[in-house]
């Protein structure tokens, strides 16, 4: 089978490398730009336009692709989608790798066009393109040296860097976002090396439900903490928020204009809510994956910090 992975991310390259080394698919990663590190690996790299007057020859470089694997966003995506569906491929995995999608607002200041490529593959399927959205929670990539951002992973979100969601172990401060019931949130959590082992096992599934959710972890947000606290050797300075604070401090970042705490606080109060937790993770249980645990991975990745 051939698989086009659309994107050359941390997260691409994760996905990718599972499906070189677990499987026999072939690949091709799809790229705005020549990707020389790639290529030596062995990887085909397809220079591509997601520009809508350039559908056509998108469509032509997926000919022969049986599934899409998606790390892109935005209108890039959404014309990655038509194109898809004109090359008649067969099956389309959109850049989800969130919490369950029913669980988020509508307006949603984090949404960066999954709900419109969600609406357009739900059009397709109908025609007969599958779909299905990888739901892994908080990516443990978070929680690394540096963060999201030095493992190549979430550079348009704005909000990537070590200490923007939750915990900065650097610096040994934590925020603890609490829900309604007045206990820590709770979240699913998957680290990228992870994700990418899942997806390339799904790939070959009979069948693709809307979602296929998989998880590495699920903890509270204290218990998170103390995890970071236990490598580290030494307590952190913690803040607890409730729904008020949060909304207090939102309001600040808000009035401040400043919108890279706008989208930290938002991310809070998505957690508090519940937005990247899910009871059943249905992909574990169909496949032959066995995840990595939180404290295993922190306790490796900061090892000679």
């Amino acid at each position: 089978m051939r698989v086009a992975i659309a994107g050359s991310n941390g997260l691409a390259c994760s996905i990718a490398d599972a499906i070189t080394t677990n499987t026999y698919h072939q690949i091709i990663i799809l790229s705005r730009a020549p990707k020389p590190q790639l290529s030596a690996r062995g990887w085909q790299v397809v220079v591509v336009n997601y520009d809508e007057s350039h559908r056509q020859e998108l469509a032509f470089k997926l000919a022969g692709v049986s599934v899409v694997i998606s790390v892109i966003s935005g209108a890039a995506q959404l014309a990655l989608i038509d194109a898809a569906a004109q090359a008649s491929v067969r099956r389309f995995a959109p850049a989800e790798f969130d919490g369950p999608s029913a669980l988020r607002p509508h307006p949603d200041a984090l949404d960066r066009g999954k709900r419109a490529a969600l609406e357009r593959l739900q059009y397709y399927q109908t025609r007969g393109m599958q779909y299905t959205s990888f739901v892994c929670g908080i990516l443990y990539e978070r929680f690394a040296p540096g963060g999201m951002y030095a493992s190549g992973i979430g550079h348009r979100s704005g909000i990537g860097a070590e200490g923007d969601y939750l915990i900065n172990i650097t610096q040994k401060k934590a925020q603890i976002p609490f829900g309604t019931d007045g206990q820590p949130a709770i979240v699913s959590l998957t680290s990228a090396e992870d994700v990418g082992k899942f997806v390339a096992a799904a790939i070959s599934l009979p069948q693709w439900p809307p979602e296929l959710r998989m998880r590495g972890d699920r903890m509270n947000v204290s218990r998170l903490v103390q995890a970071a606290e236990i490598v580290r050797g030494t307590g952190f300075e913690k803040a607890q928020y409730n729904s008020q604070s949060m909304q207090s401090a939102l309001q600040l970042a808000q009035s401040a204009q400043n919108m890279q705490q706008q989208l930290r606080v938002i991310s809070m109060i998505a957690t508090a809510s519940g937005r990247f937790d899910f009871a059943t993770p249905n992909l574990n249980s169909l496949v032959d994956v066995t995840p990595t645990r939180f404290q295993a991975w922190l306790q490796e990745v900061w090892k000679d910090r």
